[in-house]
């Protein structure tokens, strides 16, 4: 590659400013928001490639993409200009932005105090490289002290990313180690900056070739600290944004991306899976008999995920093949998880093996992704022989897969999908993509493709049932997969450290844009985990928004909920607990999708005056009210905590005890604890009695008050609908809005209701934690805990 270094202004733009770089190239910068800039460069003044899937500020892009020249969806307010010789500013209200040669931006944001700070400065030896022979390029800043690095996703170690170096490129990474593989499934080229006193910079790169990400890895005696962002393919085009809090730059980055997917309510459930079942030679005997063990065992369960051994032919998979052998009634066996409750989502895959007993039908069709110089599908390695991947930037191949979607699931009454195996390892990247009428070469969008297909899955499901919230999961993808699917970290490898490292990815994904994440609870490859091991990982799974026991031991056992009868009990008590804290758990997915906030967080991310937040810890919140501090080592009998600095406190929900913010506590703990917190001034809504997240079923409805010490306020709210309609947000809910006061010898809830949808309840028992004291008023009128409430007038 060739470092760029001279440029001229070619043209002031209505939105922003273009340059010609080395006499050839186009290098411009797009005023997109007051704290939202892009910057692209076009090799030879074009594109490589002219459109996105990525980037959807409206929600959504069309199948073919959004030209990559549309600036649709953006405020574009004004800026100002400074020219100079050798340097032009452009600055918006928020956002300062200096040229200048040899080619480098540097960076800076105005504070509450209205001063403009340094955010971010391009390497100035060197900070644009491009290929001469091909589209490579490079993108260089400098590094500096006291710099957090956090995003890129699904990625494994610290959380913390500075003087790491991370590859972009989806792999199916089975049984990878959590602290230390990559690269792994997803595409997710977004990275956070938390300035030393100046905000947070975000910075996203527009593209789906490979790329690599150096954080402080490499050092080079001839450049001051830098970090790298390297691609072997696509264009440089890149999004900068900025904002005082962390939270605010992910917000944006999920807005930027199109937004997220409401699922139904049942997608908070315990959803079963395993390998073993589908792969019996009882396959259906299997699966029903699961409907028996979860009544027999009294485990709560809202939904199982069928592998796809329900598709084999002798040791293979073959997408949309049903072995009636195995699996006599599908449409029988879906209607009797139907009635027990327990919703069914059928495991899929694009790629159609060689001897698949359709395939010619779909070559000829031209339906896969083909080779660039024979024209003939490409043919890959995949599940233990060779396949070709179907091309979901082909309308046929759309079509195709929508229609086998529907006869060979929907019109079953298996009402999801599960889109997996979709990484899309071809490695000839010219083999070749329709591209809706424009080829493109694989190498170009190989992680757009899972996009792609769950969203045609995506559109069958809706096609099917218009009036309900499809469910749908994918493995892989870029961003924008939120936009239509939950996700997951992969297949994992049993062990402890996976337990403690999978906190980590997941809350890499939420501070990424990816908020509907989980883990495949007790490890997925490898050794069965052990009864202390099994059980500390559902303790933490029930507070991740997908709670899924998934398995394919090396052994032949099944991780299931009783699979270790002495810690069955405590296994029941964890799922149960989850079944409490549902109504909890859908107030912040409501919050997630309306909102753009997480649902996992890092403590820092509502806590940045807090350093303390910032070092190494296990613990996180899911929504802003519930710190969970899980135990993640094994054979513990005592789990330090230190609660994050706040002005209301935090409320041991185990012991019933405040305690101020910042303090830092031992905790005795045995393999019964889950050491919970909630925040003071909060009200947690919370069910009773409680086995499917069925919204006609929740008709005990418990209001845990936990006041904010004397002089001090807090506000929280609670979500309800009837959990399936797909017009939910725009009409059949409830928005419940508490404010909690607390005084010296007084607590005041007062709470507001918006709304048409009414829940099942019509009574709330308030509850207050076991050591206060204080007299509580519920909208003015005397409560005592334990009381009920009438909920409506």
């Amino acid at each position: 590659m060739k470092t760029l270094k001279t440029w001229t202004l070619a043209r002031v733009l209505d939105n922003g400013l273009e340059f010609r770089v080395e006499d050839r190239h186009l290098f411009t910068i797009l005023v997109l928001e007051d704290a939202l800039i892009r910057v692209h460069l076009r090799k030879d003044g074009a594109f490589r490639l002219d459109r996105t899937w990525s980037i959807a500020p409206d929600g959504d892009v069309p199948w073919s993409g959004r030209p990559r020249e549309s600036l649709d969806g953006f405020a574009l307010p004004s800026f100002s200009l400074e020219q100079e010789a050798d340097r032009i500013t452009l600055t918006t209200q928020t956002l300062r932005v200096t040229i200048t040669q040899p080619l480098a931006l540097s960076w800076e944001a105005r504070g509450a105090d209205g001063l403009f700070r340094p955010i971010a400065q391009d390497r100035p030896t060197g900070a644009y490289m491009l290929g001469v022979r091909d589209h490579a390029h490079a993108h260089f800043l400098l590094r500096h002290p006291g710099e957090r690095v956090y995003g890129l996703g699904e990625k494994a170690g610290p959380l913390e990313r500075t003087g790491q170096r991370y590859e972009m490129r989806d792999l199916d990474a089975m049984g990878y180690d959590a602290r230390t593989t990559d690269p792994l499934y997803k595409h997710i080229p977004f990275t956070l900056t938390r300035t030393e006193g100046a905000g947070t910079v975000g910075l996203f790169h527009d593209n789906l070739a490979t790329c690599w990400y150096d954080l402080g890895n490499e050092l080079d005696n001839y450049h001051k600290p830098f970090r790298a962002y390297r691609a072997e393919d696509g264009d440089l085009d890149y999004y900068l944004s900025w904002a005082p809090s962390l939270l605010e730059v992910v917000k944006t980055q999920e807005r930027l991306t199109g937004g997220t997917a409401f699922p139904p309510l049942w997608s908070l459930g315990y959803s079963g899976s395993t390998m073993l079942y589908t792969d019996a030679p009882d396959a259906q005997a299997r699966l029903e008999g699961f409907l028996r063990l979860i009544d027999e065992h009294d485990i709560p369960c809202d939904s199982f995920q069928m592998s796809s051994g329900y598709t084999s032919i002798g040791a293979k998979r073959y997408v949309f093949n049903w072995n009636h052998d195995k699996v006599p009634d599908p449409k029988g066996m879906a209607h009797t998880f139907a009635e027990a409750g327990v919703h069914l989502a059928a495991n899929i895959k694009p790629c159609l093996l060689q001897d698949h007993p359709r395939y010619d039908e779909a070559a000829k069709a031209g339906l896969f992704v083909r080779e660039a110089e024979t024209g003939a599908p490409e043919r890959s390695a995949f599940w233990d022989d060779e396949g070709s991947h179907l091309d979901f930037t082909n309308p046929d191949t759309v079509a195709w897969w929508r229609a086998n979607v529907t006869e060979k699931l929907l019109d079953l009454g298996i009402g999801s999908t599960w889109n997996d195996n979709n990484e899309y390892e071809i490695w000839d990247s010219t083999a070749l993509c329709q591209g809706f009428g424009k080829p493109v070469e694989i190498g170009l969008i190989r992680p757009l493709m899972p996009v792609l297909m769950t969203r045609a899955s995506h559109e069958a499901q809706v096609t099917h049932a218009p009036n309900k919230r499809p469910y749908l999961i994918s493995r892989s993808g870029s961003p924008g997969l939120q936009r239509y699917a939950q996700t997951w970290s992969g297949d994992n490898r049993t062990s402890w450290e996976t337990l403690r490292y999978n906190i980590r990815m997941g809350l890499g994904m939420s501070l990424s844009g990816l908020f509907n994440v989980g883990h495949d609870v007790g490890g997925f490859a490898g050794p069965r985990p052990e009864p202390e091991l099994f059980v500390r990982w559902v303790q933490n799974g029930i507070f991740h928004p997908r709670f899924t026991i998934h398995s394919w031991n090396d052994d032949g056992t099944v991780n299931e909920p009783w699979m270790f009868p002495e810690v069955t009990p405590l296994i029941r008590d964890a799922i149960h607990l989850r079944y409490r804290f549902i109504p909890y758990l859908y107030s912040v997915l409501h919050r997630c999708v309306t909102e753009r906030e997480p649902m996992l967080r890092p403590t820092f991310l509502d806590h940045e005056a807090d350093p303390r937040c910032f070092e190494e810890t296990d613990d996180f919140l899911i929504g802003r009210d519930l710190l969970v501090a899980n135990v993640v080592e094994p054979g513990a009998v005592t789990r330090s905590v230190t609660l994050p600095q706040n002005d209301t406190g935090w409320w041991d929900i185990g012991e019933g005890r405040w305690h101020p913010g910042g303090e830092g506590l031992s905790l005795t703990v045995d393999l019964s604890s889950i050491p919970l917190f909630a925040r003071g001034g909060a009200v947690l809504p919370l069910a009773e009695g409680l086995t499917r997240a069925d919204a006609s079923k929740d008709t005990n409805r418990i209001w845990a008050v936990f006041p904010p010490p004397p002089g001090q306020v807090g506000e929280s709210r609670e979500y309800s609908d009837d959990g399936l309609s797909a017009n939910a947000l725009a009409e059949n809910h409830r928005l419940t809005r508490f404010t909690l006061r607390g005084e010296t010898e007084t607590i005041s809830l007062s709470w507001t209701a918006e709304g048409s949808h009414r829940p099942a309840h019509d009574r709330i028992t308030i509850l207050l934690p076991q050591s206060e004291t204080r007299r509580l008023a519920v909208n003015g009128s005397d409560v005592r805990s334990g009381e009920s409430i009438a909920l409506f007038p």
